[in-house]
């Protein structure tokens, strides 16, 4: 189990910019919506963008604390 708080701690490690959004898609909170505004997505591709994510998370990714991300991954002018 995975707090807003903690996902966004781990996302603005390596985005200290991100605006992180997280809805839990089951109620166990470890399967997750999760949307982040970034500039660090500027001028990156979709994969890049999840890539960018997948590595940020990938602690509570490997230590089961989150089993499935539903990414959506933008700028502020994309927003």
């Amino acid at each position: 189990m995975i707090t807003v708080e903690t996902l966004t701690e781990y996302i603005r490690k390596a985005m200290p910019d991100a605006a992180v959004t997280m809805v839990d898609r089951t109620g166990t909170l470890d399967h997750l919506k999760v949307t982040v505004v970034s500039e660090a997505f500027r001028d990156k591709n979709l994969l890049d963008r999840h890539r960018l994510i997948y590595q940020a998370l990938d602690v509570p990714m490997k230590d089961g604390r989150i089993h499935a991300l539903e990414l959506t991954a933008r700028t502020k002018e994309e927003s």
